[in-house]
């Protein structure tokens, strides 16, 4: 690009971040933001899609050969609730709500490759369909663009999030697993109730959860290959409502995350056995229940080559993507089509979901632009 048009860019694509910062929205709310991105869109006369099943969010398209494949590029758009401390200029008006996760970052930079790609349609070898989604925050979001239909006849999809760890101007790739399944899991451990001064009468559950809690911990270290990569956190443990009385039941619930297939399918019935087992040894009963949310975002091989050559193209540092153990539910469409998601670099200074989180806005036009000449080489080798 001309550096004056660069400039244009930076300034457009800054003063669209700020305004989404400023006015932030929850999964499911997205209301305001939604009509932003519409009227953002519609100025530059690209065509928003009729979608009656989103109720937030937008699917856009711009068509260069209309022979030629579909191809996706996904952002994020809803905010957190959180307060925000960072004292900047366009802090978050809303109270208690705040971009802390960085999805105004997304939105504006993936408006920006639309701008881009919208001057240089007809170098396209076919569609690009942009998908604005409302609720990831949620893992809500991914599941409604994708029951609304705004997949069908998508070859590949492609996104990203903001890495505050990483310097502006670099990306972050890997094939494979980049970010974590997320499932949830439920306990009951019941015994029997009494007096705390006669144990003897009673099945201390509050005993055997303790030993369960410990238990589980060999799931990691015992049962799953040293190969694999598994976390099991008990985040909630509660029970009784006296201090000199046993209660009959303790109730305990946590996350597990996993990166391999083989593992997520391995983690529950191993736990499930330590804990009914080791319940069973204090003559109680441990009632098991697992409740799965995401899978692993798991990114397609074939991409990787290409997103090196484009990010080199634009001047853009390269460096292997380290696995996250958070979640994303860009994995439930690499579940129905191929896809590749991102680390971008913007240097930021506090990590995710932080109140004080905040980011190198000069890291704005270096995403629009990856993106934009990422869709172009994509259809170029597809076509």
């Amino acid at each position: 690009m001309a550096n004056e048009t660069y400039e244009s860019l930076n300034k457009r694509l800054i003063n669209i971040r700020r305004d989404l910062h400023e006015y932030p929205e929850l999964s499911g709310e997205e209301y305001e933001t939604t009509g932003k991105i519409r009227r953002w869109l519609e100025e530059e006369g690209i065509s928003v899609l009729d979608v009656p099943k989103l109720q937030t969010g937008v699917i856009a398209e711009i068509k260069g050969d209309k022979s030629g494949p579909v191809i996706a590029v996904r952002a994020d758009i809803d905010a957190l609730p959180i307060e925000e401390k960072t004292n900047l200029p366009f802090a978050s008006r809303n109270s208690g709500v705040m971009h802390a996760c960085g999805h105004d970052f997304h939105t504006a930079s993936i408006l920006g490759t639309a701008f881009l790609l919208n001057d240089r349609k007809h170098e396209l070898k076919g569609t690009v369909r942009f998908i604005f989604q409302p609720a990831e925050e949620i893992a809500a979001g991914a599941r409604q663009v994708i029951e609304a239909g705004a997949l069908e006849g998508v070859s590949a999809i492609f996104g990203m999030h903001n890495k505050p760890d990483l310097p502006v101007g670099t990306v972050g790739l890997k094939e494979g697993p980049l970010m974590a399944s997320v499932d949830r899991f439920e306990m009951t451990v019941k015994g029997k109730g009494g007096h705390a001064g006669i144990p003897d009468n009673s099945i201390d559950p509050i005993q055997a959860a303790g030993q369960i809690i410990g238990g589980l911990q060999s799931v990691v270290s015992r049962n799953i290959s040293s190969l694999h990569n598994a976390v099991v956190s008990i985040t909630r443990v509660q029970g009784g409502s006296s201090w000199n009385v046993i209660p009959d039941r303790v109730e305990m619930e946590g996350t597990v995350r996993t990166f391999q297939k083989e593992a997520r399918e391995a983690v529950p019935k191993h736990m499930k056995r330590v804990a009914e087992g080791i319940a069973a040894g204090f003559g109680a009963e441990a009632e098991f229940r697992w409740f799965p949310y995401l899978p692993s975002v798991m990114n397609d091989a074939r991409f990787i080559q290409t997103a090196e050559q484009t990010a080199e193209s634009l001047g853009l540092q390269t460096v292997r993507a380290e696995q996250s153990p958070g979640g994303e539910d860009f994995a439930l469409y690499q579940e129905k089509i191929p896809g590749f998601f991102v680390w971008m670099g913007t240097n930021g200074t506090e990590e995710w979901h932080h109140p004080a989180f905040t980011l190198d806005e000069k890291a704005l036009p270096a995403a629009a632009e990856f993106f934009a000449r990422l869709a172009v080489n994509v259809l170029e080798q597809t076509e």
